[in-house]
């Protein structure tokens, strides 16, 4: 009796994994290394009553990538829109063009239309910081809207996907000094990814970001911001086949280095 006790109350915390865990057909695992550089300029209008508009380009080239070799990996171009309503709190929202560079599926097909390289990305972000003496804390909470335009099978991955960006960080004052050292870390998690997507039927991390640089003030409304940046990316992408119906997982794993340099100037 007390076995078959047991017995049963384990199952019960067995049964809800075994809902969730899917059984593929067949699970390959690959990893890539890339070195990057990163160019960038953001120009910001801010007035008295606490609001601003910001337009920025980011652009991102790899020297060095283990799957498909240096190339031109991605440009973005954002407008945003901030609101600061106390010291403390700053809220943004904004729109993002992304366009893609070449990877290792790239065709004169998939050049040719532009929707195979034209995304676009919607967010909203609250910021909370705090200044002491020396330092400043800052922690961000991002929902992000990144949305496509051409044909995939929705069992596989979504047209628009929802993720989290959780990102924290601390600026180090140096007094009588024109720079300033800083470092954060941030998570980015996805809320929607597709079933067969998920991770033993959950929700998961897909990436991580850490980065340490130091803002340089050249003039009171310019400054120029180099940085070091370290990026573990996870990815889980599916493939159906239409014949057979069999499922095919491959978890994608990035390492991503990145040197930058971005100019910034406030008016």
């Amino acid at each position: 009796m007390r076995k078959s006790f047991i017995i049963g109350l384990c199952s019960l915390f067995l049964i809800p994994y075994s809902l969730y865990a899917w059984s593929y057909d067949s699970e390959t695992a690959t990893e890539m290394q890339a070195a990057q550089l990163r160019f960038g300029a953001e120009f910001n209008k801010k007035w008295r009553n606490g609001l601003r508009l910001g337009v920025s380009e980011d652009l991102r080239f790899d020297l060095y990538n283990s799957a498909v070799g240096p190339h031109f990996r991605k440009s973005y171009t954002t407008l945003d829109f901030g609101y600061k309503p106390i010291d403390y709190l700053k809220l943004d929202v904004g729109y993002t063009l992304r366009i893609i560079g070449a990877d290792s599926t790239w065709s004169a097909t998939k050049k040719a239309d532009p929707n195979e390289w034209i995304r676009h990305r919607l967010f909203f972000s609250a910021t909370g910081s705090y200044t002491f003496r020396y330092a400043k804390i800052f922690l961000r909470e991002r929902v992000q809207l990144d949305m496509r335009t051409d044909s995939v099978n929705l069992l596989e991955k979504n047209k628009y996907n929802v993720l989290l960006r959780s990102k924290i960080g601390t600026e180090f004052i140096i007094p009588g000094k024109p720079v300033k050292p800083y470092l954060w870390l941030e998570l980015i998690n996805t809320l929607n990814a597709p079933e067969y997507q998920q991770k033993d039927g959950r929700q998961f991390i897909t990436d991580i970001h850490t980065q340490a640089g130091v803002k340089w003030r050249l003039t009171r409304r310019s400054s120029l911001d180099f940085f070091y940046r370290f990026s573990y990316g996870y990815d889980r992408d599916i493939n159906i086949t239409k014949k057979k119906g069999n499922i095919e997982l491959t978890e994608e794993k990035c390492f991503m280095h990145s040197i930058g340099i971005y100019y910034n100037l406030d008016w």
